[in-house]
């Protein structure tokens, strides 16, 4: 059972953190939160009759407000247990205030049952739901045999083990009545984490899970496009090192961008005109052309660079056309 609030440390107010040797001690949530759980007193069997009967009739807000507070305590009893199944007990404290809650909407006191005794079902019920949601990214305990099994699978393990009896996939099938492949299947979920596809599979952090999966993509081309872009990023970086501040951005945000800026934008950030910016992006394509001395084509950067010098002057072509258009609309149209 709880401590009563008498039992609580009370010598400074909840919150406040104590000195140890000039140091500040580190807050505790958990005993935080059960110091001011302990100060709604407890409700006597006769207030709570007639407490839930205001809820129950008269959906009355208060009354609902303090049968819920005073059993505050029973929610954090209750998450204590599965302290060994999810550590976040304030996580599961919450999840068990939601049913709670939902207990003292539906709970009638007229079929003769105490409110903890039918609140602790939805406490526990909410708990279990929030345990098996936060397992794991993929979804567990999608069908009801499933959830049997999250919930009472390892417990089952210990009782056989306890009675040396040696806890086999199809002896915990046959007590908890699912098939033996739903028992194996379960185990393995519960046994490994989550693997992320693109975390390293080393310290040096290069190659990820990712690369180790089957594909029906050749190897030697995976390996020489790999190649390939590596040698392209070097000698890029190597050519940035040539390049002053305007013409690194004109090449990073025109020239080899996805959604390349337009020449008055740039001109907008560094004060030039779009004619000063068309022209230091030329003088750029010409120390490329001379810098990689014929690897243009052979990297494929020719390729992508014309692809973008086209579209930056198509762009132009239309700006213009829209400007001749709104001067001369008859003439543009003829043309």
């Amino acid at each position: 059972m709880l401590k009563k609030h008498s039992e609580f440390d009370n010598s400074g107010e909840p919150g406040e953190p104590k000195e140890v040797d000039g140091v500040p001690a580190r807050l505790d949530p958990l005993k935080i939160y059960i110091t001011e759980v302990a100060k709604y007193p407890m409700l006597s069997p006769e207030e709570e009759r007639e407490i839930t009967r205001l809820v129950y009739k008269d959906k009355n807000r208060d009354a609902a407000e303090k049968v819920a507070v005073s059993n505050l305590r029973l929610v954090v009893k209750i998450a204590m247990g599965y302290y060994n199944m999810y550590h976040n007990i304030l996580d599961l404290i919450q999840e068990g205030n939601v049913g709670l809650l939902h207990a003292v909407k539906k709970y009638n006191p007229y079929k003769g049952t105490k409110f903890s005794t039918y609140a602790q079902f939805w406490i526990r019920a909410y708990i279990l739901k929030h345990i098996m949601d936060s397992w794991s990214l993929v979804k567990v305990g999608t069908t009801q045999s499933q959830r049997k099994l999250f919930y009472r699978l390892n417990k089952e393990k210990r009782r056989l083990e306890g009675l040396g009896l040696y806890p086999a996939p199809k002896l915990i099938a046959r007590t908890l009545q699912v098939k033996e492949e739903e028992v194996v299947d379960m185990q393995t979920r519960l046994a490994y984490n989550d693997v992320y596809l693109d975390a390293p599979l080393n310290d040096e952090g290069v190659d990820t899970m990712m690369d180790m999966l089957a594909t029906d993509e050749d190897v030697e081309d995976i390996v020489s496009e790999k190649e390939e872009r590596n040698v392209l990023a070097e000698k890029i970086r190597e050519f940035k090192t040539t390049l002053n501040e305007k013409e690194i951005c004109i090449l990073d945000d025109r020239l080899m961008a996805d959604e390349p800026r337009t020449l008055e934008e740039i001109g907008e950030r560094f004060c030039v005109s779009r004619e000063r910016v068309r022209q230091i992006q030329k003088g750029i394509l010409k120390k490329a052309k001379a810098s990689f001395n014929g690897d243009l084509e052979k990297l494929g950067l020719a390729a992508s660079i014309y692809k973008t010098r086209t579209c930056c002057e198509l762009s132009s072509v239309q700006r213009r056309n829209k400007v001749t258009f709104r001067k001369a609309p008859h003439r543009d149209l003829v043309a």
